[in-house]
């Protein structure tokens, strides 16, 4: 029998079969297969938990075609599109849509092309209804920006009160301003060149060590005889000008005070014993002070918990305006004895604030970065100030009554015209932020300015260049302030003293 053939027999369980050789190497080798897959399996290398399916090439040559044919549908669209040729139109358009005006390497016809793809994607209806979308959110955003509320009694006879104050004021102010420029050219600049030949020598007059913790605040008294300083001792001091002696030491505060401030009568006509001082503290605490005694002599509660910053009387000296941390400013009725307004309007803390001369308007700086100033008479805010980069710390107005001054944590200083309701100038000041803006008083011929970078400078007005810088403190520099007789310059610092300086100017 050949090796070819085979021969086969049967048991009861199965069948063995002899076959040639190759099918024998066939058979063992499927075996082997199906062992390699049984330990792949058991092993959990082989998942068997459901079954392949074939692919359907059909269904996909199909899928290719309907994409093919709804990109050629959308090209078609694409090209009826009536889209302009004015190149800002077209970026316009696509500021719009919410897409970039301009791509790495697209010039005009390939932005126009985009522009016209853009627009067979969304539909002819698509831009319009964007821009109603637009145009509905920004009435919406409007109309929960501004709103109104009704007053007390107290302060409509309050803003009458102003108006009536400030009236007779702006007038005198506007008749000394066409006396002036009735004056020669001539002679405005030879006054000029006299004021900065004293400005630039200036020198320090006294220097005083004025507490153990820093002099955060300072300030002339009316007559120029007296200086008052604040310290994150809580302590309040009274020194005489110019021998920088202590008078009085005020007592009351229990933490950080923020700033204290003359009442604009007291040391002139206003009785020792009446309110000729104020106070504000950073546990929220204000505090009213006599010039006869150490201990205040009424509070203003309302403030707590949050901090108050700045304070600053009216120049009638019958309110008092206070800046808050919860984002508003208060002005209180010294003669009611009570809170009369609780204007917000700033996102962030209120940090200083100003009144013009004549008493109708006042300049609030906010830590949002902006300026806002305020109609006293209407309770308007009047312009809003928008230019600076981080907060603003100090704020004030010049004599003439439409200039305003702004110092910012931004290292900048700028000139604001409220005439034109526009910024007219930016100084880059300082190399630290800015603490205080202080114009001369009347005439508002220079502006000083105090920074954290431990120097004062002085700029000339209008031109706002440089005329000095003084260089003396070896700390922060908190504040800054002229005498009303213009001869001293006091400034405080972290470095726990306040200096004098004369400028010696009429």
């Amino acid at each position: 029998m050949s090796d070819d053939e085979g021969i086969g027999y049967v048991k009861p369980d199965r069948v063995i079969h002899y076959g040639s050789l190759e099918e024998r190497l066939r058979l063992q080798s499927a075996a082997a297969g199906a062992n390699a897959i049984k330990a792949g399996i058991a092993a959990g290398n082989i998942s068997i938990a459901g079954k392949a399916e074939p692919m359907d090439l059909e269904a996909e040559v199909s899928a290719s075609k309907q994409e093919l044919l709804d990109e050629f549908e959308k090209r078609k669209k694409a090209r009826q599109l009536a889209v302009s040729t004015d190149d800002g139109e077209v970026k316009a358009y696509l500021r719009q849509l919410g897409e970039p005006i301009c791509l790495f390497g697209e010039d005009k016809a390939d932005r126009r092309a985009r522009l016209r793809l853009l627009l067979a994607a969304l539909g002819e209806g698509a831009l319009r209804k964007k821009n109603e979308l637009a145009y509905a959110r920004r009435d919406s955003k409007y109309d929960q920006a501004t709103w109104y509320h009704e007053g007390s009694e107290t302060l409509r006879q309050a803003r009458v009160w102003i108006a009536q104050y400030s009236l007779p004021r702006s007038h005198f102010r506007l008749e000394k301003a066409r006396e002036e420029e009735a004056t020669s050219s001539a002679q405005i600049n030879a006054k000029q060149q006299e004021l900065h030949k004293k400005l630039r020598a200036m020198t320090i007059e006294s220097s005083q060590i004025g507490d153990t913790r820093p002099i955060s605040y300072c300030e002339f008294s009316p007559n120029s005889e007296m200086l008052v300083t604040a310290s994150w001792s809580g302590l309040c001091k009274l020194w005489s000008i110019p021998d920088c002696q202590p008078i009085r030491t005020l007592r009351g505060h229990n933490c950080n005070v923020g700033a204290i401030v003359f009442h604009p009568y007291a040391t002139k006509n206003l009785d020792n014993s009446a309110c000729c001082l104020a106070s504000c503290a950073q546990d929220g605490t204000v505090k009213l002070w006599s010039l006869d005694s150490e201990e205040p002599i009424a509070d203003i509660e309302g403030h707590a918990p949050y901090r108050v910053s700045r304070l600053a009387y009216h120049p009638s000296g019958r309110f008092l305006a206070t800046c808050c941390f919860d984002n508003s400013w208060r002005l209180w009725d010294l003669e009611a004895q009570e809170e009369i307004l609780h204007q917000e309007g700033h996102s962030k803390p209120v940090y200083d604030i100003a009144f013009q001369n004549d008493g109708a308007l006042c300049a609030t700086g906010g830590m949002d970065a902006f300026g806002r100033v305020w109609d006293l008479r209407t309770g308007r805010c009047v312009m809003f100030m928008e230019g600076h980069l981080k907060s603003v710390l100090g704020i004030d107005f010049s004599p003439d009554g439409y200039h305003l001054a702004t110092g910012s944590e931004d290292n900048t200083v700028k000139i604001w015209d409220l005439r034109h309701r526009k910024l007219v100038y930016t100084i880059p000041a300082h190399k630290g932020l800015i603490s205080k803006v202080k114009f001369q008083p009347e005439h508002g011929n220079y502006l000083i300015t105090a920074s954290y970078d431990n120097t004062i400078k002085i700029w000339s007005n209008p031109t706002w260049t440089p005329l000095k810088t003084l260089a003396g403190h070896e700390g922060k520099i908190m504040m800054v302030d002229i005498s009303k007789d213009n001869k001293f310059i006091a400034s405080s610092s972290f470095d726990r003293t306040f200096k004098l300086w004369t400028p010696d100017v009429i």
